[in-house]
């Protein structure tokens, strides 16, 4: 396994242009997917979790070609996949696996999804359960409630409510809303609190670029009517507000100025309120419509917030608490344990290998930076938001080592080249 040395680093300074959104990317593809008419998809993140939505559409008969550089022309299949029988390989993509489940078990056809193993770990009995109460056919093929998972043809019937589970990831809802339209409509009720909903919001705002109007009260009920998706023509991808996190962290961290471009006040994403977080810490903010700038004011301020809306924004507030000056506090991340790895249990560990006391609990960290950060060689577990959110440790004045820095190739492939051109030792 490789690994990669870092730092020490003195000052991060520069303007990054962000790849597209992975959540908005994988969203944008099913839909033009399932839509009437091609659709031209513009600024699209090139890597893993893509690159398997990509090759999953492939093998289910839907067309599609690159046009130029980040940009994809889909070939809408009118609301049906031509391919009835094939198994599906894809990876730690929740984004993929989750929605084409959904999809599938409407299709009419026997497929197998699988992926590997730590997605064979991440909870779907949710998103079955609801499936299969509407008539779908989905067995297990290993431990209950988890994937792989064989989907046979079955009659779905959604004349009552569809009831899923909102607490353990908004993912199953989202996969839901883009569907049951296509079956007819449906009125969908979130039972238990519902989690992540700035993501539920990024569905929304897509299934109205592609003609699909849902009427929700609250979050506890959403009327998704009975209709076709119609493509937009052309459709642009938002900079990935989360992997925007980094950089901005690091400008508060290290001086800056640090300009993101590619996300900002216009975003329809909702890591883009990590900004709340910058503010709270203590640096000065300026958010644009379409761009994010960030210079630090000396030592950060502690915190003590409630992240649950941005719960991959927040792993990166959780490294820029080491160097606070005072403990602070992380808290409603519960849904961190199903994530591409237990990133609570995974945070805690390698916050401590760099000085800090760490307090883990079911859903939140308490972190004591030390007084002075130790140099450590950092385990990423296969999770990239791991290898990216601990290179802001090699601002603290010692070599940081990340193992397995590869890992980064699930959402954004050159992350390091990015930041260390902005890096001065």
């Amino acid at each position: 396994m490789r690994s990669l040395e870092l730092g020490p680093i003195r000052r991060i300074a520069g303007t990054v242009r962000l790849p597209g959104s992975k959540s908005i990317s994988n969203r944008v593809l099913l839909l033009a997917a399932l839509a009437h008419r091609d659709t031209l998809v513009r600024e699209l993140l090139e890597a893993d979790d893509t690159s398997v939505m990509l090759e999953a559409l492939a093998r289910l008969g839907i067309r599609w070609e690159r046009v130029a550089e980040h940009s994809m022309r889909v070939a809408g299949g009118g609301g049906t996949f031509p391919v009835r029988k094939t198994e599906l390989f894809l990876g730690n993509a929740g984004t993929a696996l989750r929605p084409l489940t959904a999809a599938l078990a409407l299709a009419g056809g026997e497929y197998r999804l699988s992926g590997v193993p730590r997605m064979h770990e991440r909870p779907i009995a949710d998103l079955v359960e609801a499936l299969r109460a509407a008539g779908a056919r989905i067995d297990y093929l290993g431990t209950e409630g988890y994937p792989p998972l064989a989907i046979h043809p079955a009659i779905i019937r959604l004349e009552g409510p569809v009831r899923v589970r909102g607490d353990v990831s908004s993912q199953f809802l989202s996969a839901l809303l883009m569907v049951v339209s296509l079956a007819g409509g449906a009125t969908i009720e979130v039972q238990g609190e519902l989690i992540s909903k700035p993501y539920v919001e990024i569905t929304l705002n897509l299934m109205r670029r592609f003609g699909v109007t849902v009427a929700r009260e609250g979050w506890r009920v959403f009327r998704v009517p009975a209709a076709q998706y119609a493509s937009p023509g052309e459709i642009a991808v938002e900079g990935d507000a989360s992997s925007a996190s980094y950089f901005l962290a690091a400008g508060a961290i290290a001086g800056g100025p640090v300009r993101v471009e590619g996300v900002g006040g216009d975003s329809i994403q909702g890591d883009v309120r990590f900004v709340e977080v910058l503010e709270s810490m203590g640096a000065e903010v300026g958010l644009h419509a379409a761009a994010i700038e960030v210079r630090g004011r000396g030592k950060l301020r502690p915190i003590d917030m409630d992240l649950n809306h941005i719960p991959d924004a927040a792993m990166t507030a959780a490294v820029m608490a080491l160097f606070a000056d005072g403990p602070s506090a992380i808290r409603n991340i519960g849904s961190w344990r199903v994530k591409e790895t237990d990133r609570i249990a995974a945070m805690a560990t390698e916050l401590r290998k760099l000085g800090a006391s760490v307090e883990e609990g079911a859903d939140y960290l308490r972190i004591v930076p030390p007084a002075k950060l130790r140099a450590a060689s950092i385990d990423t577990y296969d999770d990239h938001r791991m290898a990216m959110c601990f290179s802001l440790a090699a601002l603290g004045g010692v070599t940081v080592r990340i193992n397995d820095p590869d890992c980064v190739a699930k959402t954004f492939p050159e992350y390091f080249q990015v930041f260390a051109g902005l890096a001065t030792p």
